[in-house]
């Protein structure tokens, strides 16, 4: 989950496997060594720009690519607490350059414009906490509507093709309420190390989400898993009643965060075999 106190206890448990250190993760943030991604094999020319998406409480500001020539489906891409950031612009393009029109977006555009965490994910969660709290079921409906509305009206972007809608940390309850908010337009669901998808009220994420037709990949941490070992099994029985294809895997190994390169807890093999899941989902939901 989103806390100091859980960040402080992963980038511990890091330290003392050895893996890493502060002051080596600082250096390779410095350094940019932790934005560099794996590069895309056949990897497609892309074209990325920044826009501006009007939504029903301002104007968005994000970051969209997406192939140079021809059509795509369309991602909709949920940061983690820290935003949009050079880490999640990267992101995009790599998945923009597999063949999807990709916008990767601002959820605080509300209260500020990116980047809204200067230091990327080694800034202190207390400074970003109050954006995160600014947000709610409403707001991610609306947004959501929003932004498939206008991935919709791109010349990019494949309107025979479903959509695909990814989520990082709070970014998954997003992107699970992406689906309930514009059902017939997503057919794919991905959330990784994602917080608060299951919960006991009747508006949680992971019933709405069930009301829909979409497949989903659920990528857990091993320490999310730990404090919340309940959760996946909520995910299982409320996925298998509505019989959603649902491939749900708690990653051994990996904490909370593990996915953005640039995060203190990146741990790319587990990274890139949920890289691996996510476009083997979008091949088979959105083809």
């Amino acid at each position: 989950m989103c806390d100091q106190k859980h960040f402080d206890e992963d980038l511990q448990e890091f330290e003392t496997r050895g893996q890493v250190t502060r002051k080596q993760f600082g250096v390779m943030l410095g350094a940019g060594m932790a934005m560099m991604l794996p590069q895309v094999a056949n990897a497609v020319t892309v074209v990325e720009s920044d826009v501006t998406v009007t939504t029903p409480d301002g104007a968005a500001d994000c970051y969209f690519v997406h192939p140079a020539t021809g059509t795509a489906p369309a991602v909709l891409v949920w940061p983690d607490i820290f935003g949009l950031r050079p880490a999640f612009r990267q992101m995009g393009k790599r998945l923009a350059e597999s063949g999807y029109s990709v916008l990767v977006v601002n959820p605080f555009y509300r209260a500020k414009k990116a980047p809204t965490s200067e230091a990327g994910s080694a800034t202190p969660i207390q400074q970003v906490m109050p954006l995160a709290q600014g947000l709610n079921e409403t707001t991610h409906m609306t947004d959501a509507k929003a932004f498939i509305g206008w991935l919709d009206k791109q010349a990019s972007v494949a309107k025979n093709r479903k959509v695909g809608t990814q989520g990082y940390c709070m970014g998954g309850p997003m992107a699970f309420r992406t689906a309930a908010a514009v059902p017939d337009r997503v057919g794919a669901v991905a959330s990784f190390h994602g917080g608060g998808l299951a919960t006991d009220k009747p508006n949680s994420p992971h019933l709405q989400a069930a009301k829909t037709k979409a497949q989903f990949l659920v990528a857990i941490a091993e320490n999310d898993d730990t404090r919340s070992p309940k959760d996946k099994e909520m995910l299982k029985e409320t996925f298998a009643k509505a019989s959603l294809s649902a491939e749900i895997e708690v990653y051994a190994g990996s904490a909370h965060g593990w996915c953005p390169p640039d995060s203190r807890v990146y741990n790319e093999p587990n990274a890139e075999k949920a890289w691996s899941r996510l476009l083997a989902l979008y091949g088979k939901a959105l083809a």
